[in-house]
């Protein structure tokens, strides 16, 4: 499973959603699917943009937990 930590990072850095959009260039609608974590898929560009505007690294912006498998029933 992999978790999303934007909004944390965003929200302790005092970033606001259109201001990280106008920052970095990206789409409004690409930085509010990030934030509230309904993006599907994310461009390499787009973390490039992401890690560089708000000084982390990509492990920092996404976590890779592995799943808990469920037993057999």
């Amino acid at each position: 499973m992999i978790v999303n930590h934007v909004k944390e990072i965003m929200d302790q850095q005092g970033k606001s959603i259109r201001g990280v959009a106008r920052e970095t260039g990206l789409a409004i609608n690409t930085v509010s699917g990030l934030y509230h974590d309904t993006s599907k898929r994310v461009d390499m560009e787009t973390l490039d943009r992401f890690c560089k505007h708000l000084k982390v690294s990509t492990g920092e912006l996404l976590e890779y937990i592995e799943d808990k498998e469920t037993p057999p029933e």
